[in-house]
């Protein structure tokens, strides 16, 4: 699972087997045992999350939102599109 970045103790990553076919764009956040799954296209959003407050999921947008040429580069390059 290729790592993008760490942030405050969140890990932000994708699977290297990301379903067949592949699911759309997005990033799974995890710290401990908290994770949550957000969607960047049309626009960043949450998808689901275990263990995060409200509050944290509205940070890891904005993180996201911030870092979203990166993960979108990490993407395209890993899974070569």
């Amino acid at each position: 699972m290729p790592v993008i970045f760490r942030h405050n103790g969140f890990r932000v990553f994708f699977y290297s087997n990301e379903g067949n076919p592949r699911e759309p764009l997005h990033v799974h956040v995890q710290r401990g045992e908290a994770l949550a799954k957000f969607w960047l296209k049309p626009e960043v959003s949450v998808a689901e999350s275990y263990g995060l407050s409200g509050a944290e999921l509205g940070v890891l947008v904005g993180i996201i939102e911030k870092n979203r040429t990166l993960i979108e580069g990490t993407w395209h390059e890993f899974f070569g599109e």
